[in-house]
């Protein structure tokens, strides 16, 4: 493919069902996909609250993760389950508390072997209040890097 082609974006129901099929009981789920973001959103439950009542550190990095790999299938544009976290960093800038979170997830750079993203999570729909922020690198599987 040129660097002037169109990739085909998957749909978030492709990318919902394949990670329903590879991580059955995850609590995120792929809300939106544009050329070059993605947007995630982790349903909260309650073994994810700690003390205080806030979203554990850990699960806002799992949304955070997929809200990366999300991005990945529009880098690429396709569906690919094997794309592998290699990188992912977090600052976590304040609690969070409520029932959903979401992340959004921005293409900073695409390589033949990794995708680069930061991301921004929050709480329900306080999108200008992020409540933790992150950078990672996705790695591709070979075939795609040789290819």
């Amino acid at each position: 493919m040129s660097s002037t082609e169109a990739l085909t974006l998957p749909s978030p129901d492709e990318i919902n069902e394949m990670a329903r099929e590879s991580f059955p009981g995850s609590p995120n789920t792929c809300l939106e996909l544009g050329e070059d973001y993605a947007v995630a959103e982790m349903i909260v439950t309650p073994d994810m609250i700690r003390p205080g009542g806030f979203v554990s550190g850990p699960g806002q990095f799992g949304l955070a993760d997929a809200a990366l790999w999300y991005l990945v299938f529009a880098a690429i544009g396709r569906v690919e389950p094997m794309a592998l976290t290699s990188e992912l960093s977090i600052r976590f800038l304040r609690p969070a508390v409520g029932d959903r979170m979401r992340a959004r997830a921005a293409l900073e750079a695409r390589s033949r072997r990794s995708v680069v993203g930061s991301v921004r999570v929050w709480a329900g729909d306080l999108e200008h209040k992020p409540t933790a922020v992150a950078q990672g690198t996705y790695a591709l599987p070979l075939e795609m890097a040789s290819g």
